[in-house]
């Protein structure tokens, strides 16, 4: 019996993630190329009115992350949703979410690693995009080869250094403001001075006022918040998870009015909405504009230089590094989980001697690496393309994360289970979150961002043709087998 035990240890992920580490990468999940780069399209179309687009968006995640939050704790299993929507919904289900979940987190990946080049750009301008990328994609795959918990170290450290930084940031800027050594642009009444808190209506004649541009910026804000999930990813590789989990989902919330909320407040404070573009990070173009400022220290007065800038935009590499992490990390566990579902190859679920998917790895970077050459055909063009495909991935995600959750209520309430951590506000949460989600593609579709919605019946038909290829294959190899 022991030896038995042994050997499915062995062929299983090791729980080799600590509390701190869940909670850093949950945090790590919540700060990226969403907040430092991707605030950029979505302030040029709404304004400082998109200060209440990250709050409005940042409540719904919070809804969807309770309710994956309280699967994941009743189950902490490998392929987190795609598990729960194969044994509360169906086959397709689980084989359509899984599958979305890994094409989403490519984008993602390569969304980072534009991101990355865009950053490294920032100092050395003449080194094209794909060299910086094709760089950092094998130092972070390489770093996810080793093991587990060198991943979950990695992304403490990164982490720690985003909620640093931002606290920092906000902390600076508060004192920029309340001591006037901002310049004579900084003012908090740029929230509202500039055209006023709504000044973008993107569908009335004049092009002035109105919430049209909020509408058209929430499509690229719930950019922001594809990563929270990764919290369900780690669970079964967590150390106590019907503890971590739970801990880690709550603090949501909070990540969201602390970092992006009162982060966005102090960078609309510090320059006119009307300064920020979208080739560069908000953050780092509104501090490098202050290097004229001088400010006393010590009896002294230091003078500012673009020194800050650089720090800034050391630390929003680190960010965007941060979430390319956890995609090489959630990207390889899905397929592993997808793998021992019978809807992947099986060797993909091949461990290492340290409990590591080695070749879901290869399999997903390879993928992944498709971002270099984009990067070196259209640098221009690819963050927009990639941002808008990653948002139509991830709203079929959240969907199906909310309504797999009604399914999998409705089976624990027929067996009388009392779940050990119940979502909040059940079940109108979840009808909010769909309500929500379809208006998101409404929005698009309205505001002119129609190819990825027209994308989505595509991509969902192409699932569902794959789905019966591999059914069909399933059955073959079955058949074969039989005696006779």
């Amino acid at each position: 019996m022991n030896t038995t035990n042994q050997k499915n240890e062995e062929k299983s992920l090791k729980r080799g993630l600590q509390n701190r580490h869940i909670q850093l990468i949950a945090l790590g999940g919540a700060i990226g190329t969403g907040l430092f780069l991707g605030i950029g399209p979505a302030a040029v179309l709404a304004g400082p009115s998109v200060i209440l687009g990250y709050a409005l968006a940042g409540i719904i995640a919070f809804f969807i992350m309770r309710q994956l939050g309280e699967m994941v704790v009743e189950e902490p299993v490998s392929g987190s949703f795609s598990h729960f929507a194969y044994k509360y919904w169906g086959s397709f289900a689980g084989f359509s979410s899984g599958w979305n979940y890994w094409i989403l987190y490519i984008l993602v990946s390569m969304s980072e690693l534009t991101a990355i080049g865009v950053y490294v750009h920032f100092w050395w301008p003449e080194i094209p995009l794909w060299c910086s990328s094709l760089f950092f994609f094998v130092a972070i795959n390489a770093l996810n080869l080793s093991s587990v918990k060198v991943y979950g170290e990695a992304e403490f450290w990164f982490s720690i250094i985003k909620v640093v930084a931002i606290i920092a940031m906000i902390v600076f800027g508060i004192y920029l403001l309340i001591s006037g050594s901002g310049g004579t642009q900084a003012s908090i009444q740029n929230l509202w001075n500039d055209g006023g808190f709504f000044p973008r209506g993107l569908l009335a004649a004049d092009g002035k006022g109105g919430f049209q541009g909020l509408f058209a910026a929430i499509a690229l804000i719930m950019f922001s918040f594809g990563g929270l999930e990764l919290i369900g990813i780690t669970a079964a590789e967590a150390d106590r998870p019907e503890k971590t989990i739970p801990k880690a989902t709550n603090q949501v919330i909070y990540r969201i009015l602390i970092f992006y909320v009162g982060a966005l407040i102090i960078l609309f404070s510090l320059s006119p909405w009307k300064s920020i573009t979208t080739d560069s990070s908000p953050f780092v173009m509104v501090f490098e504009s202050l290097k004229g400022f001088q400010f006393p220290l010590f009896g002294k007065t230091i003078y500012f230089t673009s020194l800050i800038a650089n720090v800034l935009n050391l630390i929003v590499l680190t960010a965007a590094l941060s979430v390319y992490n956890s995609c090489v990390y959630s990207n390889s566990r899905m397929l592993y989980g997808l793998s021992k579902q019978g809807n992947a190859p099986a060797f993909l679920s091949h461990l290492n001697k340290n409990h590591v998917p080695v070749k879901a790895i290869l399999v997903s970077g390879l993928f992944a690496a498709i971002c270099i050459v984009v990067n070196k055909v259209i640098p221009e063009k690819a963050l927009e393309i990639l941002m808008s495909l990653v948002v139509s991935t991830l709203i079929i995600n959240w969907l199906m994360i909310t309504v797999v959750h009604l399914k999998f209520k409705k089976s624990k309430r027929a067996d009388n289970i009392r779940t050990k951590f119940p979502s909040f506000i059940y079940p109108v949460s979840n009808y909010i979150c769909l309500v929500f989600l379809v208006g998101i593609l409404v929005l698009m579709w309205i505001t002119g961002m129609k190819l990825p919605v027209e994308l989505i019946p595509v991509w969902v038909v192409f699932l569902y043709v794959c789905f019966l290829l591999v059914k069909r294959n399933k059955r073959s190899v079955t058949t074969t087998s039989l005696p006779g």
